[in-house]
């Protein structure tokens, strides 16, 4: 079944992290590759049927009348479907912003931790509170009288709501991502290109990719480990989505963030270069390996968006890493918040003066 088409009931399988908010930016490109194959006009195919005379007047392509601003919410969600009644958290939020025009974007994560104001929310039966923005997922994804059944649909329009009122931006549109078919995407696609920046030691993966056992303590394992170094890498499947799931070290989830963002960037350049708009077997293939992983919601259909965006190239995509701090006092961590910096580029983000600011901050701008 071919990615596009109405609002999609949002049903997870599985655990999603944040890498996987790559999924989104790639099923924006293979809805535009799909629907180019069947826009096709019959006088581009030589039929005889086709002449001046009798031919119709071409309508626009879908989304041709999109011409922005967009902001699209990429969320990255940690479900644990084998634990009954485990509620959805949002592991990574990531948001992309595409001024008027069309012609260039900017990506941001907040922080999964950080303290914002949740709305109440009546379908949920959740009044409203301050905490940490993961938990939107989970409290708006309750059903009263469904205790062990929680709606990840309703979890993501809570999300949603939040994110927007934080940030002052209207949502269009976003994607619920979860580990279903990431590995095999990535392998399909070759493997892919990334500089890795930092030392990074995997909590969950052995060097041939087996899983570490679980060991003593929360969250803890045993057994030898996979180490990424610094430099210029190439990662299968296995290996991208165990690298930027890590956070659990220098940098903490800031350092992550940073990952996810050079991820998805590296990703989407690689599908352009291979120009699978050009090969159809290919976007099968792709669609095939996205399965369950990309799960669509929005006002308009994903294809509407591809053509809206398919002239936008990586090196258009801005990634901005928003700085921040712990929330709390003593030793009692509450969570993250934004440094003054972090939000006054959410305030000329809105004014359409990004670009002025990252100019003054050049620290703002993740190098890919």
């Amino acid at each position: 079944m071919m990615l596009g088409g109405d609002r999609r009931r949002l049903t997870l399988a599985l655990a999603g992290v944040a890498t996987l908010a790559v999924v989104a930016v790639i099923g924006v490109v293979v809805a535009r590759t799909v629907s180019d194959d069947r826009r096709t006009p019959a006088a581009a195919t030589g039929s005889p049927s086709a002449s001046p005379s009798a031919s119709p007047s071409p309508s626009p392509p879908p989304g041709a009348d999109i011409t922005g601003p967009l902001n699209l919410l990429l969320v990255g969600v940690d479900t644990r479907v084998s634990v009954p009644g485990w509620e959805p958290h949002a592991d990574a939020v990531l948001v992309l912003h595409v001024p008027a025009g069309l012609s260039q974007a900017y990506l941001f994560s907040l922080p999964r931790d950080l303290v914002v104001d949740i709305p109440a929310y009546k379908a949920a039966g959740y009044r409203g509170g301050r905490t940490k923005l993961t938990h939107a997922m989970s409290y708006g994804s309750r059903v009263p009288d469904r205790p062990k059944r929680p709606d990840p649909a309703q979890g993501y329009e809570l999300l949603r709501r939040t994110v927007s009122d934080y940030t002052g931006l209207r949502i269009d549109a976003g994607a619920v991502l979860t580990f279903g078919g990431f590995d095999e995407l990535v392998d399909r696609l070759g493997g892919v290109d990334l500089r890795i920046d930092q030392r990074v030691v995997s909590r969950h993966r052995q060097p041939d990719g087996k899983h570490r056992e679980p060991g003593p303590g929360v969250g803890g394992y045993v057994g030898p480990q996979m180490v990424y170094e610094p430099g210029e890498r190439h990662l299968n499947g296995w290996q991208a989505l165990d690298y930027a799931r890590q956070r659990y070290l220098p940098g903490g989830d800031y350092a992550r963030q940073r990952h996810h963002q050079q991820l998805i960037r590296a990703l989407l350049g690689k599908i352009l270069d291979q120009d699978l708009a050009r090969q159809p077997e290919r976007v099968e293939q792709v669609v095939a390996a996205l399965g369950d992983a990309l799960l669509y919601v929005g006002g308009r259909r994903i294809v509407d968006f591809a053509y809206a965006l398919g002239t936008l190239p990586p090196q258009a995509v801005t990634l901005v890493g928003l700085p921040g701090a712990s929330v709390g006092r003593g030793n009692a961590y509450r969570g993250e918040e934004l440094t003054a910096v972090g939000r006054r580029f959410l305030t000329e983000l809105r004014a359409g003066k990004a670009d002025a600011f990252l100019a003054d901050n050049p620290k703002l701008k993740v190098k890919s």
